[in-house]
């Protein structure tokens, strides 16, 4: 296998030139395009009250599913935090409709949307501390600050397309499920969540299982989405989940999001690229 030769020292030189260069202008172009970027992606993660724009305002969004009906519903975002809800679950043993609201005075923080603008806020606090004014000395410093904003923005990524996995006992236990009025039958428990540029809402029916039952009772571990069978112990019952209805609706600026923080880490990786090419040459 051949082996590539060292750089002359005329070769050296342009390289050394075209690598002040790439320190110089490049790396500050390119963070740039990231800030402008960025700045775009935390518009979309606009908090009530945030600035001089009054509160931020509110989305409805009809949840549906290709392959149930027995839920229908509207969910009322306002910024991080679902301000309304609106479902009616038609029971599939007997076709009665319930119907449930959100109490007036409550409203359920979507903790992965919140996460995700706390990263994006990290990142653009990175790539300002390195203004136009700053003068990167070395590739590996470079690097090192391509790595911190490609994690942040990894991050807030993953809590975008990663749900909590949640034991039942968990969902059981969430505050989500005294939100409601009239209050939940015990026989129903209720989980919301976001899912890549979805708002999810999973209602699971329940029944108990007798003292005499001969189901080898197996609790069922975390889950995003629990399946009919799965068991649990909440109290002094142990119960099954009978029936899984998931609705879901589909939120734009999420989307937007996930395209801009996949653009992000693009630019962050051709630049690491790029860098690192040079300090192959024993430049960085």
């Amino acid at each position: 296998m051949a082996t590539a030769m060292a750089p002359t020292a005329v070769e050296r030189a342009v390289l050394e030139e075209e690598f002040r260069w790439l320190l110089h202008d490049e790396v500050h172009a390119v963070l740039r395009q990231l800030q402008d970027i960025l700045k775009e992606a935390s518009l979309r993660f606009t908090l009530p009250g945030s600035g001089m724009e009054g509160p931020a305002k509110q989305e409805n969004f009809i949840l549906g599913s290709s392959g149930t009906d027995q839920v229908k519903g509207v969910l009322t975002l306002q910024g991080d935090a679902l301000s309304q809800a609106d479902v009616n679950l038609k029971m599939p043993r007997n076709n009665q409709l319930l119907h449930f609201a959100f109490r007036e005075d409550k409203q359920w923080k979507l903790q992965q949307i919140q996460d995700a603008r706390n990263h994006v806020s990290q990142a653009i606090y990175l790539l300002n501390n390195r203004d136009e004014s700053y003068q990167f000395r070395t590739g590996a410093e470079v690097l090192k600050l391509m790595d911190a904003v490609m994690l942040q923005l990894t991050r807030a990524r993953n809590r975008l397309t990663t749900p909590a996995t949640l034991t039942l006992p968990e969902i059981a236990a969430s505050g989500l499920t005294r939100m409601f009025t009239p209050a939940l039958p015990s026989d129903l428990l209720v989980n919301v969540y976001i899912n890549l540029n979805k708002l999810c809402l999973t209602v699971y029916q329940l029944h108990t299982l007798q003292p005499n039952s001969t189901k080898n009772f197996r609790p069922a571990g975390g889950s995003v989405l629990h399946s009919p069978g799965a068991m649990f112990e909440w109290g002094a019952q142990r119960l099954e989940v009978s029936h899984v209805h998931k609705v879901e609706s589909v939120i734009p600026w999420l989307n937007d999001a996930l395209v801009f923080f996949t653009v992000s880490l693009q630019l962050c990786q051709q630049l690491k690229d790029k860098v690192g090419a040079q300090g192959w040459w024993g430049l960085g």
